[in-house]
């Protein structure tokens, strides 16, 4: 059953806007491959493709947590949760870009 919808989810990939059409690499480029291989156990090759997945994921987590139980600190922690995501999105894409 989960061998299905990996292999849904791989067929049904939907390609870049900016990479087929300006010919460059958008920031979330290699999102949705680094989801398929973290669905597939392969948490290295995730993180290559795609490094700030992981507190992408950490970030909507903590978020639908904090909508439903109202943490004391929630909203700083989110920002903070913002912040490191961000600088991971920018930082990988300037090293995508330089290499």
């Amino acid at each position: 059953m989960f061998g299905k919808i990996i292999f849904w989810l791989e067929s049904h990939q939907q390609a870049c806007f900016y990479k087929k059409y300006l010919g460059v690499e958008c920031p979330g480029c290699g999102m949705q491959r680094a989801f398929i291989e973290l669905l597939k156990g392969n948490w290295w090759e995730s993180i290559i493709l795609f490094p700030a997945l992981l507190p992408t994921i950490s970030l909507i987590s903590y978020l639908i947590l904090h909508l439903i139980f109202k943490f004391r600190n929630g909203a700083n922690i989110l920002k903070i949760l913002f912040i490191v995501n961000t600088s991971m999105v920018v930082l990988s894409y300037i090293y995508k870009l330089l290499t």
